[in-house]
């Protein structure tokens, strides 16, 4: 199925979501109000490492206005936050360890009041050495950040002998590759309103990814059963990994339970920059070997992630991008081994493709280097060391059996770009200017899905026939802009013959929703797929039967359909969804619980489930400014059925232009664990501008017989290989190698022609 914007089709409907999003009329978490709420804000730390001496509080409390003034000694439970290890202070103590650190948190009637109060509450530090470099923190003689060192997480995986192996080569590429701290830059920034309740109860509207996991969070802070703590999570105004950690709620919830009062709190661009997750920087070292007719015989890399401050999911991301510098490719010999390492650099955490696009940027890239060498067309050296259908994973794991690889690969092979390619057409741009280059490149990947080995990947769903005739689809997922209601409803409409007008679909509160498990590792669509699946006869088998009883017709001649119960063979209306409710005397109910599948394999963080998928692009380069524009992609994807063709290309475009700003402009510097951007003034980020070339994505839907597992997720694929086929398009058009992201313009920039003579 090949997607573009002029594509049409039954299947391609208008999202329920859409209309009160392009009019304005949704209302977001953070746009929410209470009468007689307050105002919370943060007093974070000025510096990147320091010791706390004091903390006086009396002149902001003493302010006319101000409810609360809270600091450590405030917090009644776990002064401490972190999805997998909560070593984040929630107030800090005695140490702050980046610039983002909390130490006091106000409420006020005013915004106004607020800001007052937090610039008069006095702290005094005494500042310590600042450790910015993640090689200088691993030294002997570096400051310890932590009690158990400057190392977070190691992980590795070996096989064979790397350095046996390199004796063995014909060819070896050497090389260091850069990927920079990019932002996550959701148009809502993180915030929420914090509702105490009655019976001392809490209501949590803020966006989150997954609304149990904060639950359970917030109670071990406020000392609070779970069950007291009600969790409203959607709708969300972006969050790519972002808002998958806790960020304001712990403060919201310590002070609206304080003070009584609703209270609001709502991050601006330079606090969200200051105090949120980054993608983590990486710097990744490989050599990698072939036979002399380019066979891979061994691959050793080294793999460095700056984590900052605190953990919350670095040790994953670090067990993901180790799995991933292996890739879909097939060694004799590996060595790989990865470090993710404390600093007092801004936080970094979960974002789009978690690991693996800083992965995939330096795999792909040693392959083109690798195949120039040999002198093979770089993607006919992919599929010479490309997995085959059963061949194991990366960690030499059992998984899904697939054709999605040589599918993907003669996808992009018969693709109008890369036959431009292979018939040599695209090394300049016809008529135009001399300093005008373009270039055409590919890249490929295997992204896993889901959380991996040994991680707890609850799932399942409820439906149920409401007292006013609705169907409700009850699920705990988060809708965040990615189509996930869209996906679930037409998922409905298809499976169940039901109508658009029939559904109510319920997802992101704590109180009504099933623990699903967590909005995030591209698995929520594939989740909710399998989930109807399994409630599917069961479900139709209670309607149809209390629809026989009703109707005195027997079950095996009715069908569900749009509006009600109808005939088989006429298709006729008999009986509504609201009269079938109306004459039940009790409810119609099924749920499923079950497990993400996962490898029968003891290596943790492990994947089973894969996504295939590549992209080629063409490119065009101004040598004389040394700016690139991406003329075209072709992206070819093997994730199974399509279940929302609309939602399936935006995801692609989405990730893809998230892609090109990780390739092309976005880095949030730092020096000396001080944001240099601060703001969207100058950190830059792609727009519709920057993506205006055509962008089309063969869905392959293809699954091998027997395959029961329906849908793979693509919340991440898109971004993930744009940037190696940048990469390679570059060197093709002008003959350099890129080694670090985002590509600065002056290494591309070359002497004017009519400078050259002289």
């Amino acid at each position: 199925m090949l997607l573009n914007r002029t594509s049409s089709g039954g299947r391609w409907r208008i999202r329920p979501d859409g209309p009160g999003k392009v009019t304005g009329s949704l209302v977001y978490l953070t746009d929410m109000t209470r009468e007689h709420m307050l105002y919370g804000l943060v007093l974070r730390s000025e510096y990147p490492h320091a010791r706390i001496l004091s903390i006086h509080t009396d002149k902001a409390k003493q302010l006319t206005g101000v409810h609360a003034v809270l600091t450590f000694e405030d917090v009644p439970g776990l002064n401490a936050f972190g999805i997998a290890h909560p070593d984040q202070p929630v107030l800090c103590e005695e140490r702050v360890r980046y610039v983002g650190d909390a130490i006091a948190t106000v409420a006020a009637e005013s915004l106004a009041i607020a800001q007052r109060a937090i610039a008069l509450i006095e702290v005094e530090y005494e500042v310590l050495q600042v450790v910015d470099d993640p090689e200088h923190a691993l030294r002997d003689d570096a400051p310890l950040l932590h009690p158990k060192g400057n190392a977070l997480h190691r992980a590795s995986f070996h096989r064979g002998n790397a350095e046996a192996g390199f004796e063995q080569c014909a060819y070896i590429v050497e090389e260091t590759y850069y990927t920079p701290r990019q932002m996550h830059t959701y148009m809502e920034t993180e915030g929420g309103l914090f509702v105490p309740e009655a019976n001392h109860r809490l209501t949590v509207y803020s966006p989150t990814q997954h609304g149990f996991m904060d639950r359970m969070q917030l109670s071990r802070i406020l000392a609070v059963p779970q069950e007291d703590i009600r969790i409203v999570s959607s709708p969300i105004g972006g969050s790519f990994g972002g808002k998958d950690e806790l960020n304001v709620q712990p403060y919201g919830a310590l002070l609206a339970t304080y003070t009584g009062k609703p209270v609001k709190m709502h991050n601006s661009r330079q606090e969200s920059v200051r105090a949120g997750l980054k993608r983590h920087p990486m710097k990744i070292t490989m050599k990698t070997g072939t036979d002399s007719a380019g066979k891979l015989i061994a691959h050793q890399v080294r793999l460095i992630s700056d984590t900052g401050p605190y953990s919350t999911l670095g040790a994953e991301v670090l067990n993901f991008a180790v799995e991933h510098v292996i890739g879909p490719y097939k060694y004799e010999h590996l060595d790989v081994e990865g470090v993710s390492v404390f600093t007092n650099n801004g936080m970094s955490g979960e974002f789009r493709g978690f690991g693996g696009n800083q992965a995939i940027f330096a795999l792909e890239g040693q392959l083109d280097r690798l195949a120039e060498q040999v002198g093979i067309d770089p993607w006919t050296f992919r599929l010479l060391n490309m997995r085959q259908m059963e061949d194991l994973g990366p960690f030499d794991q059992p998984i899904v059996v697939t054709e999605g690889a040589e599918r993907v690969w003669n996808a992009i092979t018969n693709s109008p770009l890369m036959q431009e390619k292979l018939q040599n057409k695209s090394r300049s741009k016809d008529g135009a200017e001399p300093w005008v280059k373009t270039g055409i490149g590919a890249a490929f990947t295997m992204h896993g899905a889901g959380l991996g080995v040994g991680i707890p990947d609850p799932a399942g769903g409820r439906l149920e026939l409401a007292k006013d005739g609705k169907i409700e689809a009850v699920f705990g997922y988060e809708e965040f802009g990615q189509g996930l209601i869209a996906s679930l409803e037409q998922m409905l409409i298809e499976q169940f013959k039901l109508g658009a007008d029939d559904l109510r679909i319920i997802i992101g509160d704590t109180d009504v929703v099933p623990n699903s498990g967590s909005t995030t590792a591209s698995r929520a669509t594939a989740m909710m797929w399998k989930s109807l699946q399994k409630l599917k006869q069961p479900f139709t088998e209670q309607l149809l039967k209390r629809a026989e009883a009703v109707l005195g017709q027997p079950a095996q001649e009715l069908q569900l359909g749009e509006g009600g119960i109808r005939e088989t063979s006429s298709n006729a209306l008999l009986l509504t969804y609201q009269e079938l409710a109306e004459a039940c005397d009790s409810s119609i109910r099924c749920e499923t619980s079950f497990s993400f599948p996962t490898s029968p394999t003891e290596r943790v963080g492990a994947h089973f489930m894969y996504t295939y998928s590549a992209v080629v692009v063409k490119v065009e380069i101004n040598t004389l400014t040394g700016r690139v524009k991406v003329l075209q992609q072709y992206h070819a994807v093997a994730a199974g059925p399509v279940i929302n063709p609309q939602g399936f290309l935006g995801q692609i475009e989405g990730g893809s232009s998230m892609a090109l700003g990780f390739t092309l402009m976005e880095d949030a510097i730092m020096e000396k664990g001080q944001y240099v951007t601060r703001n969207l003034d100058t950190y830059l980020v792609p727009t519709i501008f920057d993506q205006k070339g055509l962008v089309e994505v063969e869905a392959i839907e293809h699954l091998p017989e027997g395959d029961d597992y329906g849908p793979r997720g693509i919340g991440e694929v898109g971004s993930v290989t744009l940037a190696p086929a940048i990469a390679a398009a570059i060197r093709q058009a002008c003959g350099k190698w890129v080694t670090k992201l985002p590509i600065d313009p002056a290494f591309l920039q070359e002497k004017p022609f009519f400078l050259m003579k002289g």
